[in-house]
């Protein structure tokens, strides 16, 4: 009998985030703000194709004038690439038959497009969101995604990854790049400690009927994030921080948002008498709109007397060396998945075919 090579397989590995165009302008901003419409709201009510056009239009014509006047061009889609590439040579190795890419859930490329090429070349994807802190409206796109594209065969084809806030590997790596980065001059010898808020997008606590809303929002496990990250950076050696907040990026429509809002804890240190107030955007792995802009805005107007903001992990080769590890491990996990269920369907056979 001539025995036969067993054909290696092969994945996809993408790492997909919400994307934002980088150069603000009409044409690029309208069919994006349309498709936040449409994928996010997805998540809670059915709308009209003239509401959803509507609704991202608005929204476009916003961003484009304020933007515009404040000459602010998102770097969110150029860091994802530069991670995504980090993540690749990380994964380079001869024991490993994969492709990574970037994909994105407002920007081409879309992440359904990269999924449903992926399905005839590659035996199987891992999906890594680009958010620590998951939902539905964050890794439960990109979840939702799958299933449209693969359907039944789900399971056996792809893996998303989730929970990556509970890992201690990425406070060592957070607490590093936060006192790493942090200006020697926000604490003089003998000045009052300074204060810190840590950053995350808010999420929906209350509906517009008053009621818990009925998709996972993520509301308890971004609280847990934050007393975890405060906890360890109190307790480091290395700490000079005084206080630490949570700062939340919140939305106007859905409900009622989380009340722990940057302008909140902002509002507050002054009202302590703080002097020096640093900004790290933990909820988020790259820099954006939300974080680089609007959680920096409301910093500089605060008129606290010494202020820094500290930019997210963005290309950090501690990120990509953590991320890469992660994902073997998801590798192995569906390979041994497709092993099981390619045994399970030659018992069957054999079965069927037995006298």
């Amino acid at each position: 009998m001539v025995a036969f090579p067993v054909k290696r397989r092969r994945y996809g590995v993408v790492l997909v985030t919400y994307g934002e165009v980088d150069r603000p302008v009409l044409r690029n901003l309208m069919p994006s703000s349309r498709k936040i419409v449409q994928v996010v709201t997805r998540q809670i009510v059915t709308l009209p194709k003239a509401m959803i056009y509507a609704l991202g239009d608005y929204r476009s014509v916003k961003h484009y004038i304020d933007w515009k006047l404040n000459r602010y061009c998102s770097r969110l889609v150029s860091i994802n690439r530069a991670q995504t590439e980090g993540v690749r040579r990380e994964l380079s190795s001869p024991d490993l038959r994969v492709e990574v890419t970037d994909a994105y859930y407002f920007v081409p490329p879309y992440l359904e497009a990269v999924l449903e090429n992926f399905r005839s070349t590659h035996d199987g994807v891992i999906v890594v969101p680009m958010i620590p802190v998951e939902s539905a409206f964050s890794c439960g796109v990109a979840c939702q995604m799958a299933i449209d594209v693969h359907g039944e065969s789900l399971a056996g084809r792809v893996r998303v990854m989730h929970g990556l806030w509970n890992h201690e590997a990425l406070y060592r790596i957070y607490l590093d790049h936060l006192f790493g980065s942090l200006n020697p001059e926000m604490h003089p010898f003998g000045a009052p400690k300074p204060g810190l808020v840590l950053v995350i997008h808010g999420t929906i606590v209350r509906g517009r009927n008053g009621k818990t809303p009925a998709v996972f929002t993520g509301l308890e496990e971004t609280y847990r994030f934050f007393e975890a990250m405060r906890d360890r950076i109190m307790k480091d050696p290395r700490n000079v921080f005084g206080e630490v907040k949570l700062g939340c990026l919140n939305h106007k429509a859905g409900g009622e948002w989380t009340p722990d809002t940057v302008e909140k804890a902002l509002g507050e240190f002054r009202a302590d008498g703080c002097e020096a107030v640093a900004m790290f955007p933990f909820g988020y792995f790259a820099d954006n709109s939300e974080t680089d802009y609007e959680s920096r805005r409301q910093l500089d107007a605060s008129e606290i007397a010494r202020r820094q903001y500290i930019p997210c992990i963005n290309d950090s080769p501690e990120l990509y060396r953590w991320l890469a590890g992660l994902i073997r491990q998801e590798i192995a996990l569906l390979e041994r998945q497709q092993d099981f269920f390619c045994g399970a369907g030659n018992a069957e056979r054999n079965n069927r075919s037995a006298p």
